[in-house]
């Protein structure tokens, strides 16, 4: 009687970045599991295979973006994707987010993304105080809809790795950054809308947007700093022609 066959279990090539300062790809094989996330393969690796593996994650379900990476060439949220959305040929490449220095492997210093977050005005300044009633904001208001098109960014740094601009420019202020002024801006609590604004166009501010779109295209919740940016544009635009 012929010995029976048996086949070994499909098997996924994971190749890392690792290092500070020169970078070096570390390659690793790990079962092909059903519904696997990017996420949960760094994760069995550090913990099977390359315990002083580097990586940052916290809530493991879309919540606080802080597991984002680039797997293969584009920036993620590695809880969100899964292996069989992005492998090509049984393997996966995944490395640190660009634009940021690097710590260590697959974790960025983010001071610096979130130091633009401030240079951009976004500090909520509030006109009440806790003895008011809280503000009436109408639903449907104008300035409402606009705000609510942009609020629902989390600071995950997807947008900044995805621009171009960035790569070149050291000092644009950056989509998420921006895009949070626009929010701002539209905030009818808010005290100080023009500083938001002459924060936002100023220096290396959303002038120096080339509309490319990298940052809609790879926001993981689909908002478009495109858009927040362009509304910034048009509200400094109509602002200096009133002065004038």
């Amino acid at each position: 009687m012929e010995a029976e066959k048996t086949t070994s279990p499909r098997q996924l090539t994971v190749s890392i970045a690792r290092g500070v300062d020169d970078t070096h790809f570390s390659t690793y094989s790990v079962p092909w599991r059903e519904n696997q996330t990017v996420l949960d393969v760094v994760t069995e690796i550090q913990r099977t295979q390359a315990p002083d593996l580097s990586y940052r994650f916290a809530c493991r379900v879309g919540v606080c973006g802080s597991c984002a990476m680039t797997v293969n060439g584009k920036p993620r949220w590695t809880c969100r994707t899964h292996v069989s959305r992005v492998e090509e040929n049984g393997a996966i490449v995944i490395e640190p987010l660009r634009n940021m220095p690097r710590v260590k492997d697959l974790v960025v210093d983010m001071r610096e993304f979130f130091d633009k977050w401030k240079k951009a005005g976004n500090t909520f300044v509030g006109t009440a105080t806790r003895n008011d009633p809280p503000a009436a904001v109408l639903p449907q208001s104008k300035k409402r809809k606009q705000a609510d098109a942009a609020i629902e960014c989390i600071n995950c740094a997807v947008c900044y790795a995805a621009c171009d601009v960035v790569s070149w420019d050291k000092d644009y202020l950056g989509p998420a950054a921006l895009n949070r002024a626009w929010t701002l801006y539209n905030d009818e609590r808010h005290a100080d809308p023009k500083d938001v604004l002459n924060k936002a166009t100023s220096g290396s501010g959303c002038n120096s947007c080339h509309t490319q779109g990298s940052c809609m295209t790879h926001c993981p919740v689909s908002l478009s700093p495109t858009g927040s940016i362009a509304g910034l544009k048009r509200s400094a635009l109509m602002s200096f022609l009133k002065r004038g």
